[in-house]
């Protein structure tokens, strides 16, 4: 078994170095399998570049994949059409999701066949969410409970940040996904693989809030809101609502 672990960025020259450098230390000590780390540079216009071209120089385990258009979601789909591993997935590059999971996970995949996915999720009675702010946890929140009532979704989180799955099913999903090249793209992804009714794990997580984080909160929910209005008028057309 192989993993592919997909590291989308934006401008992420304070985050990147230490994000990249840690996971690989993890991964050097913790994992028995051959994994690569894809760096999936949508459109930065800092030093990221420069950072990650010297990572892939460092390392023989990590890419760099510059992409020129902006967006988690047009990332997140290359990287898993690129990918010829046997997992695929991704993280924030803050690492905000305890690294101990990724070992989680890939125990998980070895042992369960049936296995499709794994969600990280914040939002469960066992998860350990710590830091966050009171404002982006009522928005987070809040986007689930609309996800909830308006698709059914079975999943406590959409948004962890936190992800992997087979990559057969991976690639599956991109090509029945929309072309949202934001971060509603991942929203998509996972609700579409509920309706296929596939084997879902939604692993509760210790998540650590990153205060430099370059979210824009209220942009963000606006663009959500129109995202979700087009994908239940997409699911209705499609018959899978």
């Amino acid at each position: 078994m192989t993993i592919n672990l997909l590291f989308p960025v934006l401008n992420e020259r304070l985050r990147l170095e230490k994000g990249i450098t840690n996971c690989m230390n993890y991964l050097k000590e913790n994992v028995d399998i051959p994994y690569k780390l894809t760096i999936l540079d949508n459109g930065s216009e800092d030093e990221t570049p420069d950072i990650a071209r010297n990572l892939e120089a460092k390392y023989e385990e990590v890419e760099y994949v510059r992409i020129d258009e902006k967006g988690v979601g047009i990332a997140f789909k290359t990287g898993i059409e690129r990918t010829d591993a046997d997992i695929v997935g991704y993280m924030d590059i803050d690492l905000s999701t305890d690294l101990k999971y990724l070992s989680k996970t890939i125990e998980m995949f070895r042992e369960d066949t049936e296995l499709q996915y794994v969600n990280g999720t914040r939002f469960s009675k066992e998860s350990d969410t710590r830091g966050r702010k009171w404002y982006r946890k009522i928005t987070s929140a809040g986007l689930v409970f609309i996800l909830k009532k308006k698709f059914k979704m079975k999943a406590s989180d959409a948004l962890c940040g936190f992800t992997f799955l087979r990559t057969p099913l991976a690639k599956e999903l991109v090509s029945e996904c929309s072309d949202d090249h934001g971060w509603f793209y991942t929203v998509e992804f996972l609700l579409r693989a509920e309706r296929k009714n596939v084997k879902i794990y939604d692993m509760p997580v210790l998540w650590v809030e990153d205060y430099d984080t370059t979210v824009k909160v209220w942009k963000t929910i606006k663009n959500y809101l129109r995202q979700m209005k087009r994908l239940k008028k997409l699911f209705k057309e499609e018959g899978i609502l």
